[in-house]
């Protein structure tokens, strides 16, 4: 009796899996990204009630009481924002790339 222990070579196995694992991160992103326009979402909501609320009980508008809590929750929010978004979102995709390429251009020049 021959065993075949060979390992398992298929191509087609080996990229449907890799698409399999491309898919779950691509739903984990929308997940993450719905996730944060939830939060944005709540956040005006909330925060607008809450201005009414306060403005309405005879606090002035322009006070840091009236905007306190949408303040402190937008620090939350701008951390779930880069979280979520990365600083990609400022930068670029290849921004380190092109930044290194001037540095390098910069210091050609410096020494020509």
């Amino acid at each position: 009796m021959k065993n075949n222990i060979e390992p398992f070579e298929n191509s087609n196995a080996q990229s449907a899996w890799g698409k399999e694992e491309a898919y779950l991160r691509a739903k984990k992103r929308v997940k993450a990204i719905v996730g944060f326009y939830w939060h944005l979402a709540s956040y005006v909501i909330v925060n607008v009630f809450l201005i009414i609320l306060i403005t309405s009980s005879g606090v002035k508008f322009f006070s840091f009481g009236t905007f306190s809590t949408a303040f402190f929750w937008g620090i939350g929010l701008a951390f779930h924002f880069v979280g979520v978004f990365g600083p990609r979102f400022f930068l670029g995709d290849n921004w380190e790339e092109r930044k290194i390429k001037e540095l390098m251009d910069k210091d050609n020049k410096h020494w020509e």
